[in-house]
């Protein structure tokens, strides 16, 4: 790529900002993307907000290995929609994810999509099949507490997870809170009319690019008041962009 120089601030051409080039460089849409589909709840304006969230969402969860011949399904008697999963040893009943659904038939060999468009007790009685009659194996579910039981993945017995807040404490060790308190923080904003950068806006849900969901983390940080030179680039951000999807 040749030299990289690193760059002095430079003079903004208008108070509180740089003057960018948008037509160098490249686009990449996914950041966007992002900010455009996120909902409220999945918007956090530090890492110490996040981390807080996600930690806690560890705390309420739990794994235990089962033979899949133990697993019994019923649908649930108040909605005609819904399955719930009867797990050995466990004292209350779990609700699968979309995507914990999609695992248990794909162990048992059952089109997930099929099964979906059944009503909750063919479902259930086709799935309850498939594990009593499919070569008996364990499994290792994860389940998580908020409000109910849901069990949100079924993988191998000696499947090993990452929590997403092992992640953030990661990223933390770098970038601290990831609101200035060190180099690498959440962008600021660009105004397209005029072309320039402000570093320093105030992170609100608006401009934030720190995300995580129920299964989630997406965490973008820009180095933007140490911009430098790297090819043809006049104006460059060093950025770091971090993501575990799914978390399951």
């Amino acid at each position: 790529m040749g030299v990289v120089e690193v760059l002095d601030p430079m003079q903004p051409t208008k108070a509180g900002g740089w003057k960018v080039d948008v037509s160098r460089g490249e686009r990449n849409g996914r950041v966007s993307s992002e900010w455009f589909n996120r909902p409220d709840d999945e918007r956090y304006l530090s890492l110490d907000d996040l981390w807080a969230n996600v930690k806690g969402r560890s705390e309420r969860s739990r794994s235990r290995v089962v033979q899949t011949a133990d697993i019994r399904v019923e649908a649930a008697r108040d909605s005609a929609e819904r399955l719930h999963l009867f797990l050995p040893k466990a004292h209350e009943p779990v609700a699968p994810t979309h995507w914990a659904f999609g695992q248990l038939a794909s162990i048992v060999g059952a089109p997930a999509s099929y099964l979906r468009q059944l009503p909750a007790p063919l479902a259930g009685i086709n799935l309850q099949y498939g594990l009593a009659n499919h070569r008996a194996e364990q499994v290792k579910t994860f389940e998580t507490e908020d409000g109910r039981t849901e069990l949100r993945a079924v993988t191998g017995p000696d499947y090993g997870r990452i929590h997403d807040h092992e992640l953030v404490e990661a990223v933390q060790r770098i970038a601290g809170n990831g609101t200035g308190d060190t180099r690498w923080k959440v962008p600021g904003v660009l105004d397209w009319s005029t072309g320039v950068y402000n570093p320093d806006v105030k992170i609100s849900r608006d401009t934030t690019t720190l995300y995580a969901s129920d299964r989630d983390v997406f965490l973008f940080l820009v180095d933007d008041h140490n911009p430098i030179e790297a090819g043809r680039l006049h104006l460059h951000r060093r950025r770091a962009a971090f993501q575990v999807k799914p978390t399951l």
